[in-house]
């Protein structure tokens, strides 16, 4: 064990390296533990498998003469004399007429570099993430603020009331992607993964100018979560509102689908679903998303207390429910949640929002239903684990947990499941920069130079997602290792560095913003070449003050033109295996945005920009070490 003095000196907790430490006349020892992958002492969150050390016992230098002054000196003195003013002067004249230019050339190249700096694949990120938070203000559903950034959106709605339940408000949210369907569960992923984001990079938005902004998207979508939740008479009982919209057309032939309108120009009835807390996944899920918000919001002691109030008791209510299942299953639950978003477990969400719910509160025995559900999960998942997306949470979770593992450890009785997962990131890394070519019979890379990482099942809707959250995953997990001073890492015959990680980070993201084969950027308002024709209904239809109904609108999906206002920021769906994209507002596989790849995007940025471009410490690559583990004592 390597008795460092900056770890030895730590408080419980760990800290940042420009944290408090503690006041060593105050205390003279404290509680350490070691974790092989880590090859130093950590501080300890208690006394289980942990020693106690004193402060003034490190050992001294291991290098020989460390503190030995030289004994030769630094500085020596000349006597010049000029011999030939001739000379002297030409070489006076050459060197001048050297440093000029090169002052010249390197003006020229800066000026150059910079007027070419926005058009790059990776250059400019704050820039990339500013628009692509704008996406989420184009998607806003209700009341919009005044100074709502994007012009071509207005109030709309306003009738999401659920007649049957005393008129109860579902005004606001997020219209889920192209079309005006609000899903709960897709909302209160998006909110959950920026949370995180802004939990684990609070500085860098902070110095990027975009904090503010992103904590009144994530306001926006936590605001209708707590709208969603209408707790039962017994602890076990509840119900959940799941969707406002519909894509049944028995009832009704115009609807969210089959209509192409603006949302401020709807008039169709807006059928409002619910479930009851037998949807696990779903409570799960609205559980971490309000969980995670609550740590964004810690210093609004009131709106945070709130958020995790009313998280607490709509996972009680789903983990006490006696019939625990998916809300795909619930036919209850919405025609199109089950149709778009096909969920196909329940336990890793259980899992995901007890972890969550342990971080906003600090109770332990959230953390033992977290671990013990997780190793469950990991039986009842039949999806990729190696992807994080709206439907798996696993790969996630794991790298939640094996960062408290490595920065917080609680010892005893944790420590098997944080280890194993801790075990299966490593492998997860490795998939990322080592992917089989295929896997069964399907493709696991696209075959260009700097090729997308796909998941398996493959499908052309979730190929950018997935190359965005394995972006912001292996860029964050390489952060954790800096913090740590870990050189690399193995799994099985493999090895990685934390650089690996994130050079594998840069080139998916350098993918999306146009370092492929068809010199694209999948990002909307990005680059010289990027989408014109992205399948969205109120970017598609003129902001001209005129009301166009259903049938009317039909021209504009049709239509070959580009849609006449840019939804800046919106990433699309993405390129098929072969990295083939075609640019149709009819071919929605290809060109429609939803507000959970956003989300995916936004934190990856996040992750990837340089904290030594916003003056910061690039120690740690910018991470706020603390406020995830703020209210754990």
């Amino acid at each position: 064990m390597n008795n460092n003095s900056s770890y030895a000196s730590h408080k419980k907790t760990s800290q940042s390296p420009n944290s408090n430490y503690i006041n060593m006349s105050e205390a003279s020892s404290i509680f350490v533990h070691a974790i092989p992958e880590t090859g130093r002492l950590l501080p300890s969150a208690s006394r289980w498998n942990s020693i106690e050390v004193e402060f003034g016992s490190i050992f001294p230098s291991s290098k020989p003469h460390d503190d030995t002054i030289s004994k030769y000196s630094k500085s020596y003195s000349f006597r010049l004399a000029i011999a030939d003013r001739s000379r002297f002067k030409r070489f006076v004249f050459i060197n001048i007429a050297s440093v000029l230019l090169i002052i010249v050339a390197v003006l020229l190249f800066v000026f150059l570099h910079h007027k070419h700096h926005d058009r790059g694949p990776s250059s400019n990120l704050p820039l990339v993430l500013e628009h692509t938070l704008s996406f989420f203000d184009a998607q806003k559903s209700g009341i919009l603020p005044r100074n709502n950034p994007v012009k071509f959106r207005g109030d709309s709605g306003l009738n999401d009331v659920d007649i049957k339940r005393n008129n109860a408000s579902l005004v606001g949210g997020f219209y889920d992607s192209g079309s005006n369907i609000k899903f709960s569960f897709t909302t209160a992923y998006t909110v959950t993964l920026l949370s995180w984001s802004v939990a684990e990079y609070h500085e860098k938005y902070s110095a990027m100018g975009q904090l503010d902004h992103v904590k009144d998207i994530i306001k926006w979508g936590s605001d209708y979560l707590l709208k969603l939740f209408v707790p039962g008479d017994s602890e076990d009982e509840g119900l959940i509102y799941s969707q406002v919209g519909s894509t049944d057309t028995s009832t009704n032939p115009n609807n969210d689908i089959t209509c192409w309108q603006r949302p401020e120009d709807m008039t169709y009835s807006r059928p409002i679903s619910t479930c009851t807390t037998s949807a696990s996944d779903l409570a799960g899920e609205i559980t971490a998303a309000l969980s995670a918000a609550s740590l964004i919001f810690i210093e609004n002691k009131a709106y945070s207390n709130r958020l995790v109030q009313t998280a607490q008791k709509l996972f009680n209510s789903a983990k006490n429910n006696k019939n625990q299942g998916t809300y795909s299953s619930n036919k209850e639950c919405g025609d199109a949640s089950r149709d778009f978003y096909k969920s196909t477990s329940f336990l890793d969400e259980l899992a995901w929002g007890s972890t969550w719910l342990f971080f906003a509160t600090g109770d332990f025995s959230h953390l033992q239903y977290a671990t013990e559900t997780f190793q469950l999960a990991l039986n009842d998942t039949v999806s990729d684990n190696r992807v994080f997306d709206w439907n798996n949470k696993i790969a996630a979770n794991a790298i939640l947990l094996t960062r408290l593992r490595y920065l917080h450890d609680p010892g005893y009785p944790y420590e098997d499941t944080l280890k194993h997962c801790s075990e299966m990131i490593d492998a997860i890394m490795c998939s990322y920069l080592s992917p089989p070519k295929w896997m069964g019979w399907v493709k696991t890379v696209t075959p260009g130079k700097c090729g997308l990482i796909l998941p398996s099942p493959f499908n052309i809707s979730s190929s950018l997602q997935f190359a965005s959250t394995a972006s912001f995953l292996s860029k964050l997990y390489s952060d954790y290792l800096n913090i740590l001073q870990v050189p690399a890492r193995s799994c099985s015959a493999n090895s990685f560095s934390p650089q690996a990680l994130k050079n594998f980070a840069d080139s998916q993201i350098n993918y999306i913003l146009g370092k492929n084969p068809m010199k694209m950027s999948y990002v909307v308002g990005f680059g010289d070449r990027y989408p014109k024709q992205v399948h969205h209904r109120a970017a598609s239809i003129p902001w001209d003050g005129k009301h166009y109904n259903c049938s009317e609108g039909e021209k504009w999906r049709l239509s070959k033109d580009p849609n006449p206002n840019t939804l800046l920021g919106a990433m699309v769906a993405g390129p098929s295996y072969d990295d083939k994209f075609t640019d149709q507002r009819d071919q929605p596989k290809f060109t429609e945005p939803t507000i959970a790849r956003n989300a995916g995007l936004v934190a990856a940025l996040a992750a990837l920009v340089d904290p030594s471009f916003l003056g910061m410490s690039k120690f740690n690559g910018g991470i706020d070490q603390d406020r995830i583990f703020a209210k754990i004592t």
